[in-house]
Order: C-alpha cells, then sequence, then structure tokens
C-alpha cells in the first residue's frame, strides 16, 4: 500500500530537487532561469526537473516553464511538518506532544520556524520581553505562575492597557507573595473591567503564551510534566496563528476560575 509513497519520498530525499519545487512555488520558471537562481549546472536542473515531471510533482507548460502541479503544490505543504520534526529531533527524544488534538499535530509544520530557547532564566526573560512588547493582548496556559512574570504582566496591563486572558490548571503554584501583589494593585478591577479574563482547565500539558504578533510553546517531557525550561519561540506568522488556535481551543473549553483550587506556595 506505500509502493505510490515510496516513489515520492525519493524524489524528495535530495536538496537539489527539494530546492527546484520550492522555487516553483513562486511561480513558473524555465530551464536556464532555475539554474541560474539556483547555481546548479543546466545538466543538473535538467537531470532533477525530469525525475520530478516523472513522478508527478511538476509539469512543463506550452511555453517551455515548469509549474508545480495540484498534486506537487499539495504535497509541498507537508514537507515543513517533516522538517520542523528532523530539525527538533534531538528535543524530540525526550519530549512529547502531550494530549494536543490530532489537528494541531497535523499542522505542527507551522512551527518550523521556531528557534528553541533554552534554560529556565532565559526561558523567564523571554516571556517577560513578550509581555513588555506587547500592545492589543496576552494570551497565556502555562502550569505554573512564577513570581517574575506575574510582576511583569501586571505592569504591562495598568501601564499599557493591554487585554490579559489566562488559563491555568486546578491545583496549580501562585507564589504567596504574587497573590498579595495582586491585592495591592487592585487586580480585581481589572476583572470586573474585563481587561483580565481568566478559566481553568483541569491540567496543562502543552503551555502556550503570545501576544499579537509573538508566541512561544512549551510541551512536556517523557515524564509528563511541561518543560518551561525549553519552550520554541517565533514571529512568523503561521507559528503565530498555531498557538492562537491551540489558545482558542482550550479557552473554550475550560471553565470558571475558580481560585480555591490554586495552590499558594
Amino acid at each position: 500500500m506505500f509502493d505510490d509513497s515510496e516513489e515520492v519520498f525519493i524524489e524528495l530525499a535530495n536538496a537539489q530537487r527539494l530546492d527546484i519545487i520550492h522555487k516553483l512555488r513562486e511561480g513558473g520558471k524555465n530551464l536556464s532561469l532555475l539554474s541560474k537562481e539556483l547555481k546548479y549546472t543546466m545538466q543538473e536542473v535538467h537531470r532533477n526537473l525530469n525525475r520530478l515531471t516523472n513522478a508527478g510533482l511538476i509539469e512543463k507548460n506550452s511555453n517551455g516553464t515548469f509549474a508545480l502541479t495540484t498534486f506537487g503544490n499539495t504535497i509541498i505543504t507537508q514537507i515543513p511538518s517533516i522538517s520542523f520534526l528532523s530539525r527538533n529531533k534531538t528535543y524530540f527524544s525526550d519530549h512529547t506532544f502531550g494530549d494536543i488534538p490530532m489537528k494541531f499535530v497535523q499542522r505542527i509544520g507551522a512551527l518550523n520556524s521556531s528557534t528553541l530557547i533554552q534554560g529556565l532564566v532565559a526561558v523567564i526573560e523571554k516571556i517577560k520581553d513578550l509581555y513588555t512588547h506587547s500592545n492589543e493582548y496576552v494570551y497565556g496556559m502555562i502550569p505554573q505562575v512564577p513570581l517574575d512574570i506575574m510582576e511583569t504582566i501586571v505592569s504591562v496591563i495598568q501601564m499599557q492597557k493591554i487585554r490579559f486572558n489566562y488559563i491555568l490548571p486546578k491545583q496549580a503554584l501562585v507564589p504567596k507573595r504574587g497573590k498579595e501583589m495582586l491585592k495591592e494593585v487592585k487586580y480585581t478591577d481589572l476583572l470586573k473591567t474585563g481587561m483580565v479574563e481568566r478559566k481553568m482547565i483541569d491540567v496543562v500539558k502543552v503551555g502556550v503564551i503570545l501576544n499579537e504578533t509573538t508566541g512561544l510553546v512549551m510541551f512536556p517531557s517523557t515524564k509528563g510534566d511541561t518543560d518551561m525550561s525549553n519552550v520554541l519561540y517565533s514571529s512568523d506568522a503561521l507559528f503565530h496563528e498555531w498557538c492562537q488556535d491551540f489558545f482558542r481551543y482550550n479557552w473554550i473549553k475550560s471553565r470558571s476560575f475558580d481560585e480555591e483550587q490554586l495552590r499558594v506556595v
């Protein structure tokens, strides 16, 4: 049943052929233009154009230009997923996708532009930077709330008047000083005005934080706990859209917030 798939994978298992089909995504091009733009010899490009044509990924038009077929255009949308997993195979040797729905796994190629931020201190600084450079909103879903992050988001909300929506799991760890700080800044007033909205969910395995342009994702380790010390970060539009859709999916299925279920430490 995989004979046809094998043929396609064989043709895609070549950097030059991948360069060609990505270049053709820009529009039809002839042999000489492809050779010039890709800096390959015309003989090499001609040979690989024939292979891609025979595989049904591209076709030659009557004017001598080559273009992606419907099949080729569709196949190329799947390459980012393979690229993302290949680039991050070490990361995913001890991390999983947790409990995210298959529809988000199937779109995992949207995270292909991400950079891996390592180390809890570096991650917290990146989150604080994301908050500080927000102009419209911040959405967040994380398993616990470090004090540094609480201080930054409250300051940003007060100064810039951005919206803040967040989801916490029941039994989330919240620092005692953080709760005291919220009282001092009249956090309940922000809740009443709608500047801050919050919900609760049973458990957070995959965390996500984003503003209007940038996002980050944290996946769980193979032990099952969300790894806040290794996150994927990007300002790419597709990455941001994945984060936004994932947050909204969880926002819809979350329930009303219950402070009594938090763990103050």
